[in-house]
């Protein structure tokens, strides 16, 4: 394995260099920042003290307010401390560490939206076996191998990374670090490992998000066979899932199903899965989830 030896440190170009817009930014989002803490942390407390939210969809919801809390840690507090810095410098380690965790809590979103639309597809589509399907340790293997399998995929990331030699410009053109902006200032030809990257990072995006509208379309057919009841309640659930799902994988496939080349819009489109999913998805699943806004006022008035 290449080790770098030249530069040791990098310096965040942020998303704006304007002092005044630098103050907006560190106001929007430290409040984004919060709200995206305080909403998954609310889930995660209610599912877990909550005896009326045991089944399989809410098991994956703990784990899905769990993993964008951790996502949103990996990036936030870069971007909020760098934009009122004088000094926008990361270390090296520190940047392949970033590399590391944010698609290790990437990958892992996936899966478990994944793992959400496996739920809502058994409970369905297969309605009298769903509590056997679905039990809790078919639950905990799946979550297990989504684990698993984030670490696979963060590691051959990292160690992508840690192949590419940095010997002139180190300003990174982005407010974290990520394979594609690092990819533009190595000093070597990275046609190669770029295609492992998307490869890698495209591949997993693509072909989950069509296996994600291939799940949704067949409960949709499924769904025929229902009562005008059952169906607005399975359209219910399985709208707020589609919106996350269409959120997160847009910008996800816009960024890493292509060459190595940036385009002034990429910070924004990163914007929208490395703070916007994270920040909406308590919205979207408390909101259109009577289930879950029933528990938390049980569960939270009862505390005051």
């Amino acid at each position: 394995m290449v080790m770098n030896s030249t530069v040791n440190e990098f310096i965040l170009f942020g998303l704006t260099q304007d002092p005044r817009k630098q103050k907006a930014v560190f106001g929007v989002f430290l409040m984004f920042y919060l709200a995206t803490l305080l909403g998954n942390f609310l889930i995660v407390v209610t599912i877990k003290r909550s005896r009326t939210l045991g089944s399989p969809m809410y098991f994956f919801l703990f784990y899905l307010s769990f993993t964008d809390a951790c996502l949103s840690t990996t990036i936030a507090p870069r971007l909020i401390v760098d934009a009122i810095s004088q000094r926008k410098t990361i270390s090296y380690k520190e940047c392949m560490t970033q590399v590391f965790s944010a698609h290790f809590f990437g990958c892992m979103e996936i899966f478990v939206l994944i793992l959400m639309a496996l739920d809502r597809y058994v409970a369905i589509c297969k309605p009298l076996r769903y509590t056997t399907i679905m039990n809790r340790h078919v639950c905990s293997v799946l979550v297990t191998l989504g684990w698993v399998g984030s670490c696979i995929h963060s590691s051959a990331q990292i160690f992508l990374a840690l192949r590419l030699p940095f010997c002139g410009p180190n300003v990174i053109d982005h407010y974290f670090c990520d394979l594609q902006p690092l990819l533009k200032l190595a000093c070597m030809d990275t046609y190669v490992i770029n295609l492992l990257v998307v490869t890698n990072s495209g591949a997993i995006c693509t072909v989950s998000f069509i296996i994600l509208l291939i799940s949704y379309v067949i409960i949709l057919y499924s769904l025929r066979n229902y009562s005008a009841e059952g169906r607005r309640k399975a359209l219910s659930t399985c709208t707020s899932h589609f919106i996350v799902v269409v959120l997160f994988f847009g910008p996800c496939i816009f960024m890493y199903t292509r060459p190595a080349t940036t385009f002034p819009v990429d910070k924004v489109v990163a914007v929208f899965y490395t703070f916007g999913t994270p920040l909406l998805n308590p919205l979207i699943y408390t909101l259109r989830n009577a289930e879950v806004k029933n528990a938390m006022k049980k569960l939270w008035c009862s505390k005051v």
